[in-house]
């Protein structure tokens, strides 16, 4: 018998890793990477001196709190979450000391001075809702940019879209947001 062996068909793999190389490198170019996205908060600047602990009136701390059922509460009443913006923006723009001529607030003696000394507390339990707790921050930064928005148009005749750096820091700095975020502690 004659030796009958047939060459088994191949398929040639020697470009099989440049293809695959190539496939890589297409995918990785064509994929969009979505960025991280997070809260944009300034963080206060570092204390030189040896005194960084001041004393804060009471009255000009807004204090709210977030409970585990996702219940707010803002100076120690329940409230809902469509609410809170209207009242930051009468605490802030209370003009309590009747020293601030762009405030429309109303001259409360137990509520905020002024926007600067104005300071907005915010403490939530660790069982909090993280959207609970994003919706209260959104209600808490539209009350800061209605404020700055009123007094770019009282002020400067503009919508902060149009304002010059100059403006834009001049009106940061008629309301500055101060907001203090209070460490939740987990069991």
């Amino acid at each position: 018998m004659r030796n009958s062996r047939r060459n088994a068909p191949s398929v040639n793999a020697g470009s099989m890793a440049d293809i695959a190389f190539l496939l890589l490198i297409f995918f990785l170019v064509t994929t969009t990477i979505s960025a991280d996205k997070g809260i944009l908060r300034k963080l206060p600047p570092k204390c030189l001196t040896p005194d960084c602990d001041i004393i804060i009136n009471d009255k000009n701390i807004f204090k709210i709190y977030i409970n585990m059922n996702n219940e707010i509460m803002a100076e120690d009443e329940i409230i809902e979450l469509e609410e809170l913006k209207d009242l930051v923006i009468a605490f802030i723009d209370n003009n309590g000391e009747k020293v601030c001529d762009y405030c429309n607030g109303e001259q409360l003696p137990n509520s905020s001075d002024k926007p600067s000394e104005a300071i907005i507390s915010l403490k939530h339990d660790a069982l909090t809702n993280y959207g609970m707790y994003i919706a209260v921050q959104d209600e808490i930064s539209d009350a800061y940019y209605d404020l700055r928005a009123a007094y770019a148009k009282k002020t400067y005749d503009k919508i902060p879209d149009e304002l010059s750096k100059e403006e834009l820091k001049a009106v940061k700095e008629a309301y500055p947001f101060i907001l203090s975020e209070v460490n939740v502690k987990r069991d």
